[in-house]
């Protein structure tokens, strides 16, 4: 992510709002790299194409990797989500960095031509890292027309991404019971000490890198473990912690009150540019599904939980987002919290993180409302399928495996629809959206319908 400590190229004549945009085609980019630690997701490199999602005619998606045969055809001809354009760019580092390779060669060639013809173009990112407004200073060079970037600029998209930044914006607009006890150190020596501390009141003790996405800056302690350890045991645990996560010297880490919990939602918003006059959209509450300590994202469903938390949870997400709005937020984003308690009984409800950028609730969101052709938006599951005798499947066959239970939002019938298939010849990992009638049906499908018709199970 972009080093909010340092000075930036003026980032105005590229930013979007309603006005500047209309009627301009846009080029959806997946670009992760501002993400520490995703090299250890299955399959990451993939992920770009999941900005296909998002586009539609006239628009254009760029990857470094070709497309997994079959899945343009299914995407245009079976969900009807247009016929827009993909790019393939040359790397000019790593395979995440997509912005960076569009911003050379024949594809910065492609999106000058485009952005002539046009007036313009919109830079529409999943994460709007500074190699975003680059691109868009090449585009606007190399074409002569404007390119506006669809995101938070560098300074907004840096607060909102920082989970201690977030905590003092939340304690800043009277709302500090909304999160877990935390404080910042900056030293392993004061970490260690602070985590022993926090044993004292509290039965876990979590460490959070405060810029990781899905767990991965996280580790989680049993009080006990700290209370009744040597300082030097902890201190060598702590280290070893920061180690692991490739921690530079000096950044702080959030040493936190941590609550186990199993209901740990997420709000789904956008967030329009200031000038429009728009108060930031709550687009959704989601459960999210998540395994292990760490609580390590694994999908989501729209939310199960009682309307009175739903309603909690919507109206503090909207007063942050809000805040986030005035320092230059605009676009997609949404805030994760845990609820412990009760779920009938005034729960506690806490914000443990924001992601400031699409991600892998939003996107099968989008997906599945565009589905819906403007009808409400149905029971579903959202989900990593991963499975040894994947590997090497193809999407084709997948999808003709399905039959009748393939969704059709022609005729609004089927229940699966199938995304993001580039991990699937090496890593066998698809993304499912399961749909049903209920909750239950949508599990259900996931569960033991899909598994029976891949001969999984």
């Amino acid at each position: 992510m972009t080093d909010h400590t340092k000075t930036y190229a003026p980032v105005h004549p590229h930013q979007w709002t309603r006005e500047r945009g209309e009627g301009l085609p846009s080029l959806h980019l997946e670009d992760i790299s501002g993400i520490p630690f995703v090299s250890a997701i299955p399959g990451i490199e993939e992920y770009q194409h999941r900005a296909r999602v998002r586009a539609g005619d006239g628009d254009l998606f760029a990857a470094v990797s070709p497309s997994a045969p079959g899945y343009e055809d299914y995407c245009q001809h079976t969900l009807g989500l247009g016929s827009p354009r993909l790019l393939r760019a040359e790397p000019t580092g790593g395979v995440l960095e997509v912005a960076a390779a569009c911003a050379h060669g024949a594809v910065l060639d492609t999106l000058a031509e485009v952005a002539r013809g046009a007036g313009g173009i919109i830079v529409h990112p999943y994460m709007s890292i500074q190699a975003v407004w680059d691109l868009a200073a090449a585009i606007r060079e190399a074409s002569g027309s404007p390119a506006y970037v669809l995101g938070p600029t560098p300074e907004a998209l840096w607060a909102a991404n920082d989970k201690g930044q977030l905590d003092a914006i939340i304690h800043d607009l009277g709302m500090g019971d909304l999160v877990v006890e935390t404080h910042t150190e900056r030293t392993a020596e004061a970490i260690c000490d602070r985590a022993r501390e926090l044993a004292a009141r509290h039965g876990h003790v979590g460490l959070k890198r405060t810029r990781c996405a899905s767990a991965m800056g996280n580790a989680v302690f049993a009080a006990a473990d700290l209370a009744g350890a040597p300082r030097e045991d902890v201190l060598a645990r702590v280290r070893a912690f920061l180690d692991h996560t490739e921690w530079p010297e000096g950044e702080e880490v959030l040493v936190v009150e941590w609550s186990p919990t199993d209901v740990s939602p997420s709000t789904q918003l956008w967030i329009p540019s200031l000038d429009s006059g728009e108060a930031p959209r709550l687009d959704g509450v989601y459960e999210q599904l998540l395994e292990g300590e760490e609580k390590v994202f694994l999908g989501s469903r729209p939310s199960t939980l009682p309307d009175a938390v739903n309603a909690r949870l919507g109206e503090a997400s909207v007063r942050v987002a809000a805040e986030f709005q005035r320092l230059g937020y605009v676009g997609r984003c949404s805030f994760d919290f845990i609820v412990v308690g009760d779920l009938e009984d005034a729960p506690r409800v806490c914000f443990t993180e924001c992601n400031g950028r699409w991600g892998g609730t939003s996107t099968p969101m989008y997906l599945v409302d565009r589905l819906m052709r403007g009808s409400s938006r149905p029971h579903y599951i959202a989900q990593d399928v991963v499975h040894d005798a994947l590997v090497g499947a193809d999407f084709a066959e997948l999808t003709r495996a399905l039959g009748d239970a393939l969704y059709d939002p022609a005729t609004k019938t089927g229940r699966f629809a199938l995304y993001n298939p580039g991990p699937l010849r090496d890593k066998g990992k698809v993304d499912v959206v399961s749909i049903g009638r209920t909750p239950e049906e949508a599990l259900e499908g996931v569960k033991d319908v899909l598994p029976t018709l891949w001969g999984l199970s």
